[in-house]
């Protein structure tokens, strides 16, 4: 299995085997299931479609209801009321790796993390609004000293006297920030409940507590 969808719970701290302290995040991994797969005859590429969480049937669109009834999901027995998936990823896998699933098999945690293994998480950062220079780009601002007025969180100057008398593109300068996709590599599995489904990787992770996390095997792996 290449990746997992999971659900931030919050930050604590455990002590390792050599008696330290480690910032952990706890993410609920369980109820994934997968709900369908992509052939390269049908669809081009080979994925995995996994679905995670729950929402009642009547909040889902028209072609996604129609999907889950197709790949026996949904069935017309079930009523407005009862709940299905809420959130649904591909996972990208070659068609030899995906023969070992089907289509309503649960997935759970023991299974796919191994204790100390580094994987990639992304997720939606917080939206921090419009911010400044020091918190968008970490600059260190003004001195604040004698001579200095009113300009000690500024950018400074932006552009040139001269040629080409202009400001150049990609320009740091404030704006939105946050609110966009993020993505941490080679974090570290630091514990691992198989009996309630919860992960703790080391530091921190993207969002806020109840966000959705795709947890992914790492692509730039390395030793620690």
């Amino acid at each position: 299995m290449k990746g997992i969808l999971g659900q931030k719970l919050g930050m604590t701290t455990i002590y390792s085997e050599h008696g330290s302290q480690l910032p952990v995040t706890a993410v609920y991994v369980g109820g994934n299931k997968v709900v369908g797969k992509r052939t390269q005859e049908r669809d081009g590429y080979t994925a995995l479609i996994v679905g995670f969480g729950e929402q009642k049937l009547h909040r889902l669109s028209k072609p996604v209801l129609g999907f889950l009834k197709t790949q026996g999901i949904v069935t017309d027995e079930q009523t407005n009321t009862d709940t299905t998936v809420r959130h649904l990823r591909e996972f990208r896998m070659s068609g030899e790796e995906m023969e070992s699933f089907e289509v309503g098999q649960e997935i759970n945690a023991a299974d796919l993390f191994t204790l100390g293994e580094k994987v990639d998480i992304a997720g939606t950062s917080k939206g921090r609004g419009f911010t400044g220079v020091m918190k968008r780009h970490n600059f260190s601002g003004t001195k604040a000293s004698h001579g200095v007025h009113e300009f000690y969180r500024h950018g400074g100057s932006i552009g040139c006297a001269t040629y080409p008398g202009r400001v150049f593109k990609n320009k740091k300068m404030p704006g939105q920030h946050g609110n966009a996709r993020t993505t941490l590599q080679n974090i570290m599995v630091a514990a691992i409940h198989a009996e309630e489904n919860i992960v703790l990787f080391r530091g921190g992770l993207p969002g806020a507590n109840g966000g959705v996390l795709e947890v992914k095997k790492a692509v730039k792996s390395r030793r620690s």
